[in-house]
């Protein structure tokens, strides 16, 4: 199912918090992820073929971005028993792949996409450093199948907004990809499925 992510944070909202396990079990909360001059707070998953899609260039970005002080983490929170392929054992390689050198945790409860608002896979909500949502939205214009090549181009917009001190941008589009895999009887209220 493609869906666009719902912004439920409204722009200055806080983010919420979370303590979350990577991959080898390890725990990462916000506040250690957060960066000094901004966060990038993204959902995805390994299989999600628009995550695919843009998984090595949002590598790239957030490594551009981390220069800045802006730090980017992913958080996973597909049904993983529905979903082995977005597993633990997958999520190291496929970080690996694409070159994410950014925390990639896993939302088992699935509790913090919730809090998010986040509904597909990717989502993305961009952060100040004081960890008021400055920016939630797509990526950029480029989807598996129109031919086109990941750029983070609005993404990118956005963290030179922020960096500068502009305003965040007037004209923003959702995100658009598969829906989070929700567990039988935890979709929220307000997932379309």
């Amino acid at each position: 199912m493609l869906v666009d992510s719902t912004f439920t944070l409204k722009s200055g909202d806080r983010a919420p918090d979370f303590s979350l396990p990577d991959a080898d079990g390890a725990m990462h909360s916000l506040s250690e992820v957060c960066g000094k001059h901004g966060t990038l707070v993204v959902f995805a998953c390994n299989h999600c073929p628009f995550v695919v899609h843009l998984a090595s260039a949002l590598g790239d970005l957030a490594a551009r971005a981390a220069a800045w002080g802006v730090d980017t983490v992913v958080i996973n929170s597909n049904d993983l028993d529905a979903y082995p392929q977005d597993g633990p054992a997958f999520m190291k390689t496929f970080a690996a792949e694409h070159g994410w050198v950014f925390p990639y945790l896993i939302d088992a409860t699935q509790e913090v996409a919730k809090q998010y608002g986040a509904a597909c896979t990717p989502d993305f909500f961009l952060f100040t450093a004081n960890l008021t949502l400055f920016y939630a939205g797509q990526f950029d214009a480029s989807r598996p199948k129109n031919g086109s090549v990941a750029d983070g181009a609005d993404l990118q917009a956005a963290i030179d907004a922020m960096i500068a001190g502009e305003a965040p941008p007037a004209k923003v589009y959702p995100s658009s990809g598969c829906n989070i895999k929700w567990k039988p009887g935890q979709a929220p209220s307000w997932f379309p499925g």
